[in-house]
């Protein structure tokens, strides 16, 4: 069978940006109306949610203007187009691939409605080939980063000699719901923002990267209400129930040991954690569970300061830390996401 390996993971920003600070007035005059001490909770979310810099496809004084779900797709239409285009320009430059070189491009996203998807847009514009396969992942939430490797890796495992693009564009600012003031809308506005990555992958010989030894989901039964949207009149309404750490807590051992186990493995061998940076409170519950074993989180951590939950995207963000380190042979990393469903996957890595 052949090895599929990582060969590179790039990056690409919005070009909009503002650090906690500058958003709290908007969030304070979108509040107005509301009751004293409601407001100072919400601000108290936002000053609390462990995210300096949150990235957008708008300016901050766009999304915090009531516009209809038209306007907003729109505007995530276009972007979503251009960051993804760029990301994997960004990819090919980095690794020195062409794009007509590309087998199978797999586009992630949950945070608009497009029709033709990303993926067209894409081959267009940097003309991949004619019959290069296509696969668009558009509603597994956070989790659908991590989908989409576990989906190129299968095809790559049954396609020797091939390559594989996964790129995951994400806008959670274009799915701020101005007459929304449930605790899902507060917790996720404090916590989202917005951007791109793209993984290559191969199963050729002589690619360098680390290399996948197993990849699976895990669904967890009757939990379809934890998290989503709703779409309503006035776009995509997130539901986020506040059970969700505790639900990944209680299926921690089934998720992580029967996994490792099938693959050679162990909690022991793993010695990078690639964690899905969900929010303060996820990545707080996750850490403890790793932490009691002698495991870090820190890049995790670290994303989410600097960027927010890109929703699918920002696993992957964390995945290019890991990319840039010197690591050395042998040594195993766990990639790990939940998502909408409800649902967690895992990539087991070998560098």
């Amino acid at each position: 069978m052949s090895e599929i390996r990582i060969h590179t993971v790039a990056r690409q920003l919005p070009k909009f940006s503002n650090n906690t600070s500058e958003i709290l007035p908007y969030v304070a005059h979108w509040l107005g109306d509301q009751e004293e001490r409601f407001r100072r909770k919400v601000l108290k979310i936002f000053e609390g949610a462990a995210v300096d810099t949150r990235y957008g496809i708008m300016d901050i004084k766009s999304v915090f203007t009531p516009t209809s779900f038209e306007e907003k797709n729109t505007i995530y239409v276009e972007e979503i187009k251009q960051l993804g285009i760029q990301v994997l320009q960004n990819a090919l430059n980095k690794s020195g691939w062409s794009a007509d070189s590309i087998d199978y491009i797999i586009t992630v996203s949950c945070t608009g409605i497009m029709i033709p998807s990303l993926d067209a847009y894409i081959v267009n514009e940097l003309n991949l080939r004619h019959d290069v396969l296509r696969l668009p992942v558009t509603e597994m939430g956070c989790a659908a980063g991590v989908s989409g490797l576990i989906y190129a890796a299968n095809f790559l495992k049954a396609n020797p000699g091939k390559r594989a693009a996964v790129i995951a564009v994400e806008s959670p600012t274009a799915t701020f719901q101005h007459n929304d003031y449930s605790m899902a809308n507060m917790v996720s506005a404090a916590i989202f923002g917005d951007g791109a990555a793209c993984v290559l992958m191969s199963s050729e010989k002589g690619i360098s990267g680390p290399k996948i030894l197993g990849e699976e989901m895990y669904h967890f039964k009757n939990a379809t209400h934890l998290m989503g949207f709703d779409l309503t009149n006035t776009g995509l309404k997130m539901i986020l129930d506040p059970q969700v750490p505790e639900m990944i807590s209680s299926h921690f051992p089934q998720i992580i040991y029967p996994f490792l186990e099938k693959y050679n493995s162990s909690i022991e061998k793993v010695d990078h954690l690639i964690f899905h940076p969900g929010g303060r409170k996820i990545v707080q519950t996750v850490e403890e569970l790793f932490g009691q074993l002698g495991k870090s989180i820190e890049d995790t951590r670290e994303t989410l300061r600097l960027y927010g939950n890109m929703s699918s995207a920002t696993v992957l963000y964390v995945l290019d830390r890991f990319m840039e380190k010197e690591i050395s042979e042998g040594e195993q990393g766990l990639i790990l996401s939940f998502g909408p469903g409800f649902s967690a996957q895992r990539v087991l890595l070998e560098w």
